[in-house]
C-alpha cells in the first residue's frame, strides 16, 4: 500500500508563485486527475510529487518519509513528464531496453509486453524519430508502465491521441489501478478525465479550488 501526503505546498518561480497552499491525499489502487487550463500548475504538481523539484515551502511525505529529506524520488515510479523525449536512431524496444537498464529489473519479454500493451508493435524497427506524435505518446505510456511501477505520474497522456488510443489509455489505467498502483494524471478535458478517475482535483492559477469524487461527476 502507498500513501502520498501533500501538506500545504508551495513552489515559487522566479518569484512567481506556480502552486500555492496545496494539500491533497492519495492511495494505492485509485486513479487521482488533475484538471485545469494550461499554466494551471498541474504539470509543477507532478514534477513536486515526482520528487524533481522540491517545495518552496510545505512538504510531501511518501509512505510516511519526507520527500527530499529521507528519500530523494518515489520507489517504484513510472513518469510520463510533459513531452516524450527518446533518441532518434533507435527503435522503440531498444529506447525501452535502455532506460531499463538503470533499474535492471524488467527483461525483454515485459518491455514487449508493455510494447504491445499501449499498440506499438514489439519487434517494429522503426527509428524513432519517424514515429508519428500518437506513437510517440503511446512510447512514453509505455516507458512509464513497463516496471509495473507503484506509482504512475502521466502528463496529458491522451495528448496526439485518436479516439482508439484513448480508449486504450482508459483500459491500461483501469488494469493498472486493478494491479494495485496509484495513479496520478493531468488532463485539460474534464469530459475524458472523469471517465478515467476515482477523483479529481481541480486547479487553478496553482491552487486546488476543487476536490471532486466519483460518481458525483459522471
Amino acid at each position: 500500500m502507498m500513501t502520498i501526503e501533500v501538506k500545504n505546498v508551495s513552489k515559487t518561480i522566479r518569484r512567481q508563485p506556480v502552486i500555492q497552499h496545496a494539500s491533497l491525499s492519495m492511495q494505492s489502487g485509485r486513479i487521482y486527475g488533475l484538471q485545469g487550463i494550461n499554466g494551471s500548475g498541474k504539470t509543477m504538481l507532478m514534477r513536486l510529487i515526482s520528487g524533481l523539484i522540491v517545495p518552496t515551502d510545505g512538504w510531501i511525505l511518501i509512505n510516511g518519509k519526507l520527500l527530499g529529506k529521507d528519500l530523494a524520488f518515489p520507489e517504484r515510479m513510472g513518469l510520463f513528464l510533459e513531452n516524450p523525449a527518446f533518441l532518434d536512431r533507435y527503435s522503440g524496444f531498444h529506447n525501452l531496453k535502455m532506460l531499463s537498464s538503470i533499474q535492471n529489473r524488467i527483461g525483454d519479454s515485459q518491455i514487449r509486453s508493455a510494447l504491445d500493451q499501449v499498440g506499438l508493435d514489439p519487434f517494429d524497427h522503426k527509428h524513432y524519430r519517424k514515429f508519428s506524435l500518437g506513437m510517440k505518446q503511446r512510447l512514453g505510456i509505455a516507458a512509464a508502465i513497463m516496471e509495473a511501477p507503484d506509482l504512475i505520474l502521466l502528463d496529458e497522456p491522451t495528448n496526439s491521441l485518436d479516439t482508439d488510443g484513448i480508449a486504450l489509455v482508459k483500459k491500461i489505467l483501469a488494469a493498472e489501478r486493478a494491479r494495485g498502483a496509484l495513479i496520478l494524471i493531468s488532463c485539460h478535458d474534464f469530459s475524458i478525465l472523469q471517465e478515467m478517475s476515482d477523483e479529481i482535483f481541480v486547479l487553478e492559477s496553482g491552487q486546488i479550488q476543487k476536490h471532486l469524487h466519483a460518481p458525483d461527476f459522471m
